[in-house]
């Protein structure tokens, strides 16, 4: 289920390297979330340990991906890549439960340099352990556990579709689907018929950029400002989070994220120099149409011509809602697009088997709570007190709302 110890996402490793140089001792935990309706049962979580145990731990980074990663991503230093090349998943640090409502209960525990690459290749296992086991109607025909010719055929020519629509309205687009991808089989499919659009700009799995000479896409999640406000402060932590990035990375992997504490907190703390040293923002919640008339509202504020800058749009995106982005934002901002689950599990192809609704979240770092309020409210992830705190801290909401 995962190829590759660089099967995960860019901005996994891109985190992992700030951590290991800035906070090389913090403690973390990480707890997964289902939004959706989807079960689970006893035999799913006992595969899913065995997977852990006996696939994912046995990872390990090769020369030939030691030197592909050295000559592609030049922003990778030599004594991460030496910590790279040492690397293994430790199977104690994830503990996986059933709940008496047959949901997952997953929590991960250990050291943040050390935890941080579990998130994207747990929920990819979970997901094709899913469609392999419990949800097999959409492939009656597999056999061995491999998606039936069918159903791989069909499911191309529903890329290729998507890719042509984006290429013909200019929307230059990353793949970004590794996380709730259906299988890893048709991720690879899906990355086959993706490589003749001339719209696609790279994908966040380093594996198959390697694979299919592509550019691996990337900066930095959610986690590395919540982290932030545990270890440095809360008030500031998007300041804090965004100039100890450029900190590790002298202005290189410059795409900020905006809606960690509500993006009216992230533009308080992108002062003048910031927004100069970034190349430009990115939209993961939210209203997308309010987001770039308040982006381009703050730089026309610092004397910044938005046409010089970007904003990557990455929440929930297919091709028709890309092509109406690129469309409001022609002669204002430039605008490129991360699109994830349409792509690797699209629900209007699978329609009565959708894609799992699930996140994994950064809980805590070194014992103290944190969150992601968002900009959409359904996003808000962390403890109940904590929530609050942050909301009132952030002057969102009073202690009492």
């Amino acid at each position: 289920m995962i190829k590759s110890i660089l099967d995960n996402d860019l901005y996994k490793f891109t985190m992992q390297l700030a951590v290991l140089e800035l906070f090389p001792k913090a403690e973390a935990e990480y707890r997964f979330t289902n939004r959706g309706t989807q079960r689970f049962s006893t035999e799913f979580v006992e595969q899913l340990e065995k997977i852990i145990s006996d696939e994912i731990s046995k990872l390990a980074l090769t020369e030939e991906e030691y030197n592909w990663l050295s000559e592609n991503c030049p922003y990778m230093k030599p004594m991460y890549l030496e910590y790279l090349r040492n690397f293994r998943f430790k199977p104690g640090e994830v503990k996986v439960c059933l709940t008496e409502e047959k949901n997952l209960d997953i929590r991960i525990k250990g050291p943040w340099h050390s935890t941080i690459l579990w998130e994207i290749v747990l929920m990819a296992a979970v997901s094709e352990l899913y469609f392999a086991t419990i949800e097999k109607k959409w492939n009656e025909n597999s056999q061995k556990g491999c998606a039936s010719r069918s159903v791989l055929d069909a499911y191309e020519n529903k890329i290729l579709e998507i890719g042509k629509a984006l290429e013909e309205n200019d929307c230059f687009f990353s793949e970004f689907g590794t996380r709730r991808r259906r299988s890893s089989e048709l991720h690879d499919h899906v990355m086959k018929a993706l490589t003749g659009i001339k719209t696609l700009t790279g994908t966040s799995n380093v594996y198959f950029a390697k694979k299919y000479g592509l550019k691996p896409i990337g900066t930095v999640g959610h986690e590395w400002i919540m982290g932030t406000s545990a270890l440095v402060g809360l008030r500031y932590a998007n300041r804090f989070a965004f100039e100890n990035w450029v900190e590790v990375y002298n202005g290189d992997l410059g795409i900020a994220l905006t809606d960690t504490f509500g993006s009216k907190a992230f533009f308080k703390d992108m002062d003048l120099k910031l927004s100069k040293i970034y190349d430009g923002f990115r939209h993961d919640s939210g209203d997308p149409y309010d987001f770039v008339d308040a982006v381009i509202e703050h730089y026309q504020k610092m004397g910044i011509d938005p046409m010089k800058k970007l904003i990557v749009f990455s929440d929930a995106l297919n091709a028709d809602t890309a092509i109406q982005l690129k469309k409001y934002c022609e002669g204002k901002i430039n605008c490129s697009f991360g699109i994830g689950t349409s792509l690797t599990n699209n629900s209007d192809f699978f329609r009565e088997s959708p894609p799992l609704n699930m996140v994994i979240k950064l809980h805590s770092i070194d014992g103290i709570p944190v969150v992601k309020l968002s900009d959409s409210p359904e996003k808000e992830t962390g403890e109940r007190d904590a929530i609050r705190v942050a909301n009132y801290i952030f002057g969102r909401k009073g202690l009492d709302d």
